[in-house]
């Protein structure tokens, strides 16, 4: 029951009418029409009044607004009740089908494909290719079948002359995986003959009106249509129709070219020409002279004799109408089974993807009453009367059996059971399509005045047929030609002219031979039955008649086996236009389809009703008593303990086996309590089940840890034994263990060898210096210091030989004045009272006036001292050496090295003299201040010293320094430019050109 239109719209639901009457419910259909409202419920019912005009109310805004939505909910539509079918085809996992009911022109196929539309809207929110792919080619296939299908009526702009039941497959999450489509009794006749004013199939004109001139004149097609018999009758296109019959053409891609080459048969008007007759072979694709052959003659065995009967001009042309429409008929069932083809479920196995399940779309043609009603309109009608009788069955008589079985108190409710008139046309032996059987296998000639005939003295007493034989004074009924009807949608007369050849359907054998000879592979295959033999006797076919109630009846089953959702569609005038109503002819349409009667059961009964197991399965989460499982003595007793909770006692009826709810509000409400209930469940076993798999890996993880911290332990120990192993005997070997290697230590134990190792060599040096004497000593902590420092700054640090220190008092070195160096030394010594000589060595200086000149440097352990060797080593410049800052070297070959000083007034030397002329005493005077001042000064000297030394030259004190010396050996020349010193820099700057 919508909620959400005013008044001024009248009533959106029927049931809600103040009284039950056919003038109130006329009022309310037309107020609704007339204000735009097209849709009203009946319940869950949707009565449809066709607009004739285009309306704004189809768009996916609109579809968004249904989806997911109760009926009540929203405003009647064709979505809602598509979105009803649907939710009930997921939350119950059952079949459902959409009946769509009315006559010709009511809106039956717009209402399917409008449904079609919202289906496919509303799928697929995984955006999976496959699921496109199929609903693409669900909604393609209509225009297709259109195009081949339905025709222009005086009654409908796009009459379906078939009908179409389509079955969507989905699988367990919704989404449609295929689909399959049948289809029954395609109006043939029209393509050989059509009605003043009505035109056949739209594919006729599609192709003259919309096929390029290339393609037509390669098909021998001439572009006016009234140029041919067949179709002339409907020749006379509207300009208006011109645009829209050209844009289908190219709709119908999938079948066009077969359509092209195999469907344009009859527009050729077959005579004794030649050149038609060659035409004609041509498209079908077989030789010229079979084809004559098959016009002209029919080939008869008599016996064992084959002999070819010429057809007189009345059976040539039966023959060729014959051909045309069996070849268009043919080639439509071709088209609905390459759809099948394409859209029907594949690979599906129910054991692996679950079980899938179906909403079915019926769009069948709607009753007809013409001025001429022949074998074609007889049949529908028949189909409209057992989904009528369906309709009846599944919504007034069943449910008010229901009523009475289960025990629940009910007011019988008249209807009008048209099931007598099901049993007129389908009762064996008895029923109209019994006796026309019978006619047809009568042998001799039987006319169709004879198959009135046998009626009239069958049916003679039926209350719902009638003749002009058995009604004389019945002037609308002409003798021996007509028989009328009393439908539940009113009288038809029929006239039988023509119903015993189309029941019989004859199409001459030879034909079927020819097309089965036929060197397309896709016509021959059309006519397998073409490969008999003209002398092989073969079993009578079932006659039209009887194939097409055969189908109703499996389709009527088909539809029952289904939870059934209805459209009852309403034709509101006769000229198409979209504001007249006129009040009898829809009074007239309510009347037949029992809209009246589906009111009143619709309020007097229950809007929903299931059996007591199912109601809890679905519904027992909603009450503490009921859930998991209730321990009450019946399901019956749960039931009604589970309703009082939520307050609906008022609102149900119990029976036996099932319980009554009356209004939707109560199914609706207690979905909604289930949806949140489902929710808290969900949350409650998600919350179990992630705290099982916490659980599980933190026993996985904590077994994990204990095997780690055992392989660990295992792998240190092992480490260790080894080590103790091969480091075992390590005192009395030759080197020390020198040549043992160690053994790879697991990831934890890295840091751990690191440290060992160190250990070790610690160990090592301590056995190799241990037995030193104190002078060795010395010499190897200046080494060390100079290894520590200078390691690859330089290329020689002079390591390899024994260090003396006081080069001066050697004669090596100064073999004529060392005696002078030992006297001053001495007196300086006394003077300076210093404890010992550091280093000593010639040198040469560099002055500010760029002159160099040979000096001597003498380190002690509390002077710096710069001498004059020419003059008996007098000393020139004394330096404390606590107001040495630092150190510089060159990383070169000159050997010039800076003394930084306190006072800003460095000393440049380079050292000279080495005996042999290559040797290197850079690492020497390097190491031995940075041994003594490890000694001394352990803190502040280091620091400085150090951290100099370890650089290269001027790479502490400088950003950037470039040092270039040409050193001439016979001149002994030092140029030393010096450039960008750094802003903290204390040495004194030397500008040299």
């Amino acid at each position: 029951m919508a909620e959400h239109e005013s008044l001024e719209f009248g009533k959106a639901d029927f049931v809600l009418l103040d009284n039950v009457s056919l003038e109130e419910f006329m009022a309310n259909l037309k107020l609704r029409f007339e204000k735009g409202r097209i849709y009203t419920y009946i319940g869950e019912v949707v009565v449809s009044v066709n607009p004739y005009r285009a309306m704004n109310i189809y768009g996916r805004d609109t579809i968004e607004q249904y989806k997911g939505r109760e009926l009540y909910e929203r405003p009647p539509h064709l979505f809602a009740i598509a979105d009803a079918a649907y939710k009930a085809m997921k939350r119950r996992n059952k079949d459902t089908c959409i009946v769509i009911s009315g006559e010709s022109g009511a809106g039956k196929t717009e209402a399917s494909k409008y449904i079609m539309q919202y289906i496919a809207a509303i799928t697929n929110p995984s955006q999976r290719a496959e699921v496109e792919r199929v609903k693409n080619m669900l909604l393609k296939s209509n225009c297709v079948l259109e195009a081949f299908g339905n025709a222009k009526t005086n009654r409908n702009d796009n009459s379906s002359r078939f009908g179409k039941y389509m079955d969507i497959n989905f699988d367990f999450k919704g989404d449609p995986i295929g689909g399959h489509i049948n289809n029954y009794l395609l109006e043939k006749s029209r393509v050989i003959f059509q009605q003043e004013g009505e035109r056949s199939f739209h594919s006729f004109y599609q192709l003259v009106k919309g096929a390029p001139d290339a393609q037509l004149r390669s098909l021998h097609i001439q572009r006016d249509p009234t140029a041919y018999t067949y179709i002339k009758v409907g020749g006379q296109i509207k300009v208006l129709y011109h645009v829209q019959i050209k844009r289908d053409y190219y709709g119908w891609q999938g079948s066009r070219d077969l359509w092209c080459r195999h469907g344009t048969a009859w527009f050729v008007e077959l005579t004794e020409n030649s050149k038609l007759v060659s035409i004609l072979g041509d498209l079908l694709s077989t030789k010229d002279e079979n084809v004559e052959k098959a016009l002209l003659y029919r080939t008869v065995a008599t016996g064992r004799d084959v002999i070819d009967k010429q057809h007189t001009h009345q059976e040539a042309s039966y023959g060729r109408d014959a051909l045309a429409k069996a070849i268009y008929e043919r080639l439509f069932c071709w088209i609905v089974g390459r759809i099948n083809d394409i859209i029907e479920v594949k690979n599906y196995d129910v054991r692996v993807h679950g079980k899938n399940t179906v909403i079915g779309v019926l769009d069948i043609y709607g009753f007809e009453i013409f001025q001429n009603n022949s074998f074609e309109q007889f049949c529908i009608n028949y189909c409209n009367e057992k989904l009528q009788q369906l309709f009846i069955q599944l919504v007034l008589k069943q449910e008010q059996e229901e009523y009475q079985r289960e025990g629940i108190p009910w007011k019988h409710i008249d209807y009008f059971n048209n099931q007598i008139i099901v049993d007129l046309v389908e009762q064996q032996h008895k029923g109209i399509f019994a006796v026309l059987d019978e006619a047809c296998m009568n042998v001799g000639k039987v006319t169709d005045e004879m198959f009135l005939q046998a009626l009239n003295g069958k049916l003679a007493k039926h209350a719902h047929y009638t003749s002009r034989k058995l009604s004389p004074t019945d002037k609308n009924l002409e003798f021996d030609r007509d028989f009328r009807i009393r439908h539940y949608a009113g009288d038809v007369a029929y006239s039988v002219v023509g119903f015993i050849d189309k029941n019989k359907d004859t199409l001459f054998q030879d034909f079927k031979r020819l097309l089965y000879n036929s060197s397309n592979p896709v016509l021959k295959a059309m006519w397998p039955e073409g490969k008999l033999s003209i002398t092989e006797v073969t079993k009578r076919p079932l006659t039209a008649a009887t194939l097409f109630k055969n189908s109703m009846i499996s389709l009527v089953e088909n539809l029952a086996s289904k939870e059934p959702y209805y459209v009852r569609c309403i034709k509101p005038n006769e000229v198409k236009s979209p504001l007249l109503f006129e009040h009898e002819r829809c009074k007239h349409q309510v009347e037949y389809l029992g809209l009246l009667e589906n009111v009143r059961v619709r309020r007097a009964g229950f809007a929903n009703r299931q059996i007591y197991p199912r109601f809890l399965q679905r519904y027992k989460m909603i009450s503490e008593f009921t859930w998991p499982n209730h321990d009450l003595p019946s399901d019956k007793e749960a039931v009604k303990r589970l309703l009082q909770g939520c307050g609906f006692e008022h609102d149900v009826a119990y029976g036996k086996t099932k319980v009554f709810i009356r209004t939707p509000r109560t199914i609706f409400s207690l979905e909604e309590q289930r949806a949140e209930m489902v929710k808290r469940i969900v949350l409650f076993l998600q919350k179990v089940w992630r705290g099982t798999l916490a659980r599980m890996h933190y026993r996985r993880m904590r077994a994990a840890l204990i095997i780690i911290r055992a392989y660990r332990r295992y792998k240190v120990k092992s480490y260790i034994r080894e080590v103790n192993r091969r480091f075992r005997n390590v005192r009395g070997m030759k080197d020390h263990g020198k040549h043992v290697k160690w053994p790879t230590p697991p990831k934890v134990l890295r840091k751990f060898e690191e440290i060992f190792i160190q250990i070790y060599f610690r160990w090592w040096a301590w056995t190799l210096i241990k037995d030193l004497s104190p002078e060795q000593l010395v010499q190897i902590r200046a080494k060390v210091a100079t290894l520590e420092c200078l390691k690859g700054q330089r290329a020689d640090l002079g390591l390899q030989r024994a260090w003396e220190g006081n080069y001066l008092v050697s004669k090596k070195d100064s073999p004529g004045t060392a005696s002078s160096f030992t006297l001053i030394s001495s007196d300086l010594q006394r003077k300076d009272k210093f404890m010992r000589v550091l280093f000593s060595c010639n040198v040469r200086k560099i002055n500010r006036f760029n002159k160099a000149e040979d000096r001597a440097l003498l380190i002690t352990d509390r002077h710096l001292y710069k001498m004059d060797p020419v003059k008996q080593y007098k000393p020139m410049k004394s330096i404390p050496l606590y107001n040495v800052t630092g150190v510089s070297i060159s990383p070169g070959k000159d050997q010039l090295v800076v003394f930084h000083t306190k006072d800003n007034r460095d000393l440049i030397v380079c050292l000279q003299g080495m005996v042999p002329a290559g040797d290197s005493r850079i690492g020497e005077l390097v190491g031995t201040l940075l041994s003594h001042f490890k000694r001394f000064k352990p803190v502040r000297c280091l620091k400085s010293l150090s951290t100099l030394l370890f650089k290269s030259m001027l790479s502490v004190r400088f950003k950037k320094i470039f040092l270039k010396v040409s050193y001439a050996h016979q001149g002994c020349m030092y140029l030393l430019h010096l450039s960008k010193y750094s802003k903290d820099s204390n040495i004194m700057k030397y500008y040299c050109k």
